[in-house]
């Protein structure tokens, strides 16, 4: 029986109701590959034509939201983090350059926070990777890609201040 919305939603549910520290967090990061494997459930959730960030599912109680990501083209962001949430990239089709960050300083009001990178690693169909809260990284597409994202928490009602990149730090 093939994947559903539904059924995977569902699993995520479980999990983080059962464990909602990392624990739980690595089991949909499973399941996210899990499902990233399931051409009918890929094809499904992330169609061609599917906007940049599209909604999928929210979960009324525990508030991780469920995503579909479509890029036609090249497309880089800036280090930053997810705020007080936790977010699962799993890569669909096509490439991520992924780059993971030391935290200089976290932003506020009147500054941006500065990050220095670590490394850098590519996301290929059916990889999946958490980042926790806290966590800064960024992504760089260098051609069309697709995604399933969960955030814990639907990050379109979070603030989040941005962070610079810096070669080292201040000294």
């Amino acid at each position: 029986m093939a994947l559903t919305l539904e059924g995977f939603t569902a699993k995520c549910r479980a999990a983080l109701a059962a464990d909602d520290g990392p624990a739980g967090r690595q089991k949909v990061c499973e399941l996210v590959r899990e499902a990233l494997h399931d051409p009918d459930f890929v094809a499904a959730t992330i169609p061609e034509g599917t906007p940049e960030r599209h909604v999928l599912f929210e979960d009324p109680t525990l508030g991780f939201t469920v995503l579909a990501h479509a890029y036609s083209d090249a497309k880089t962001s800036g280090p930053h983090d997810h705020g007080p949430s936790w977010a699962i990239y799993g890569q669909a089709a096509g490439e991520t350059v992924m780059s993971d960050f030391e935290c200089l300083s976290r932003p506020d009001a009147s500054k941006p926070g500065e990050a220095r990178r670590l490394r850098d690693y590519t996301l290929r169909p059916g990889d999946a990777y958490l980042y926790e809260p806290g966590d800064v990284h960024a992504p760089r597409r260098d051609g069309p890609t697709r995604l399933l994202r969960i955030e814990g928490m639907n990050m379109d009602r979070v603030k989040r201040l941005p962070y610079r990149e810096v070669a080292s730090a201040a000294g």
